[in-house]
């Protein structure tokens, strides 16, 4: 029972703020005169390329010291360096919001960025940037979370089926009576909203079912642990507790105050998942919703695939599952996805499929060119 016990309060240190990261070589090409056969067959625009070039790819991250964050970008440089067309990634990655997303956007469009890969901290504040990039052949890809910039390429989670998908489970596993938390995320940004609209989608059919808090957390450990910890020491009732992804601190917590655990939705990260398995015999209830860290290096996939002028859809979402500790096909699918030597906070979902190409263990390496 002591397995994950302090697992909310490790600190990460991979990944340090920064706006470039090691530079790869670039290959010459061959000569002057079949560059410019190649761009003239192109038509002579700007994002015309030869077929030996490498690309520098920008990554935009607005969110630091967050295990699923952290993942994304560990899958965007495996992917880079798997591509063997990518010279350099250039990482702008701090705390922050739209102004200083727009910041770093720019900056990256100075820097000579091919391609960026974005989570972008709003759905249509970033929208001038993301034109301004295009009209410089930059191709600008949104993961995790949409923006509505009809330039942009959106590869995400289907964040409104996430919100209900694991509402529903919840609603039910309690017969449609009950009080409940809902443990949001950040205030405004695109998956929080969508992920809202998808628990209050479900919350309507069961009238039955009251929300008696719903804590911001940040998608901060150290938030989330201490509301939850609050509001179980406050003695307010609660049947159930549904989680925007920060999910592990919440049956550490009851584990804590040893208090008997309530049904919980989190999601498809590694500690939460083993939590699931290893205390179910202790009375602990829960199910993990899908949401994939490696959308990061899938968008990256797509970024480079359209930089040589192959077609995808402007809009890819992936759907999501939820996998129930209640049932034995359920059990068998977390012991299946659950890796012992992964890092707790890490989504289990390190691939997809056809788009990534790297291995787990690549994308745990977190090496880029």
């Amino acid at each position: 029972m002591t397995r994950f016990t302090g697992l909310f309060s490790r600190r990460r240190g991979r990944l340090k703020r920064n706006t470039s990261s090691r530079e790869g070589t670039m290959r010459h090409i061959a000569t002057i005169a079949a560059a410019a056969l190649a761009v003239a067959a192109l038509g002579g625009s700007h994002d015309a390329v030869a077929a030996d070039k490498k690309f520098v790819v920008g990554v935009s991250n607005t969110l630091i010291g967050n295990g699923w964050r952290e993942e994304m970008i560990c899958s965007i440089k495996a992917q880079a360096k798997a591509s063997g067309i990518v010279s350099k990634v250039i990482l702008a990655n701090r705390n922050g919001g739209p102004p200083e997303q727009i910041a770093d956007l720019r900056n990256l469009i100075s820097a000579g960025a091919n391609a960026i890969i974005v989570n972008p901290s709003s759905r249509d504040a970033l929208n001038p940037v993301i034109k301004q990039a295009a009209a410089k052949g930059i191709v600008v890809v949104a993961v995790d979370q949409a923006v509505s910039a009809p330039e942009a390429y959106v590869l995400t989670n289907d964040q409104v089926a996430y919100g209900r998908l694991g509402a529903m489970w919840l609603f039910e596993q309690l017969h449609g009576k009950g009080d409940v938390v809902e443990m949001r995320g950040i205030d405004g940004v695109p998956a929080d909203s969508d992920r809202h609209q998808g628990f209050t989608e479900a919350l309507q059919k069961y009238p039955g079912i009251h929300v008696v808090a719903m804590p911001f957390t940040g998608w901060a450990l150290n938030t989330a642990s201490k509301q939850i910890r609050d509001l179980i020491a406050s003695g307010k009732q609660i049947d159930g507790v549904w989680t925007s992804g920060i999910d592990a601190v919440v049956p550490e917590a009851y584990q804590t105050a040893h208090k008997p655990f309530v049904p919980t939705v989190g999601a498809d990260n590694n500690g939460f998942i083993g939590q699931l398995l290893d205390w179910k015999s202790a009375g602990l209830v829960g199910a993990a919703a899908t949401n994939p860290a490696s959308v990061g290096g899938a968008g990256l996939a797509v970024a480079l695939d359209v930089l040589q002028h192959k077609a995808h859809p402007h809009l890819i979402k992936l759907t999501p599952e939820v996998w129930s500790n209640t049932t034995d096909a359920g059990m068998a699918q977390l012991k299946s996805v659950h890796q012992e030597k992964l890092d707790p906070f890490y989504s289990v979902a390190t691939e997809i499929k056809p788009y990534t190409t790297y291995t787990t263990a690549q994308m745990v390496a977190c090496e880029g060119p």
